[in-house]
């Protein structure tokens, strides 16, 4: 006969739930084994005002992985200088962008939709044998929280996802330095897998291509050419051994073989330099003025190390970036939105998952 205790946690048992074989009658209830796939971003404050700002940036900018100096250097500045002005100037940037029906970034509402398409179609495929969620590196929500999610859940192995085609230490490397760091507070820790970068997946290429097509072929008068602008690190990064440099250079080359251009009519640049220190050349705020002054009155940028649309895209190149642009004698400034949600980008990320869980799931 179950005591009183057992009988209570019978009871408690969600669906899918269920006990061990020949498990003792007082064992706790076990969920059914699932495979977890976890999105990550890199991030979003909770709000636009003072403190959202802050405790986000202070979070984003203590990563070893984004700010390399000692923290005997780089703290004080950090806590005494950074986050008593940067909090306002980046709130009002977060503000001229925020979804405010939804209350939340752009980045917030376009990751919800990516994992929403993507959760339908690991339904289809597989059931509820796969369980879709996503997380943000910085903010809300937590890997933390989202890995002890899925393991409560039933998650025995996890294939985390960080949605960034090219691969760099201060995104894709960080996100998985999280990842691990929340399965190492795991008691039953699952099986893990994280996905490497994608940059030269034919179908990322193929949905890249389709979407500066379908702008292209929209306008009468046609950009003179195509900036592809990248997130920048510094230089010194890529003479230690960071492949996100090539790994770019090589995305804008596939892409513009698949549109069948010339060489010349596809410029990569790299955006969003912090510091001092020298980052990839050539920036694109200033090479976009170069462009302009050179006699170019009409071009197109698009950003392909982004999955989804954010503060860099809908503020940094749309407004800094466009300005820059137009202040040189520039006429014709078009920006070509991320992939975000995009069917054909839903289909190649389904294509990656698919790869990734090859042994695990058929």
């Amino acid at each position: 006969m179950l005591d009183a205790k057992t009988t209570d946690a019978a009871h408690k048992m969600k669906p899918g739930e269920g006990r061990l074989a020949h498990a003792a009658p007082d064992h706790p209830p076990v969920p059914r084994a699932r495979i977890g796939l976890l999105l990550a971003n890199l991030g979003t404050p909770d709000n636009y005002d003072y403190w959202s700002m802050r405790r986000y940036l202070n979070e984003f900018l203590s990563d070893r992985r984004v700010i390399d100096y000692s923290p005997l250097f780089w703290q004080p500045l950090l806590q005494l200088v950074i986050l008593t002005k940067r909090p306002f100037t980046s709130g009002a940037n977060y503000k001229s962008i925020w979804n405010h029906d939804k209350g939340e970034s752009p980045l917030m509402t376009i990751t919800k939709e990516q994992t929403a398409k993507i959760a339908a179609r690991m339904q289809e495929r597989f059931g509820d044998d796969v369980i879709v969620d996503f997380c943000m590196r910085y903010g809300n929500p937590s890997t933390e929280s989202k890995v002890r999610s899925l393991v409560e859940q039933g998650c025995e192995k996890i294939l985390f996802f960080p949605l960034y085609p090219q691969y760099a230490g201060a995104t894709t490397a960080t996100a998985n330095d999280q990842f691990f760091r929340a399965l190492m507070k795991e008691k039953w820790q699952p099986a893990a897998r994280t996905v490497p970068a994608y940059f030269e997946h034919p179908l990322y290429v193929e949905a890249l291509a389709e979407s500066v097509s379908r702008v292209w072929d929209a306008m009468d008068e046609k950009p003179e050419l195509l900036v592809t602008s990248y997130h920048g690190v510094p230089k010194r990064y890529l003479l230690e051994g960071d492949p996100y440099h090539c790994q770019c250079q090589k995305t804008s080359r596939l892409l513009r073989e698949r549109l069948g251009w010339e060489k010349g009519k596809v410029v990569t640049t790299f955006q969003s330099r912090f510091g001092s220190e020298e980052w990839l050349k050539p920036y694109t705020v200033e090479e976009v003025a170069r462009l302009a002054e050179s006699g170019i009155k009409r071009i197109a940028v698009v950003a392909p190390a982004f999955s989804a649309d954010c503060i860099e895209t809908l503020e940094e190149i749309n407004e800094e970036i466009r300005e820059s642009f137009e202040h040189a004698g520039g006429e014709q400034f078009t920006y070509i939105p991320c992939l975000n949600a995009d069917d054909a980008h839903i289909t190649a990320l389904e294509a990656v998952v698919l790869d990734n869980l090859r042994g695990w799931i058929e």
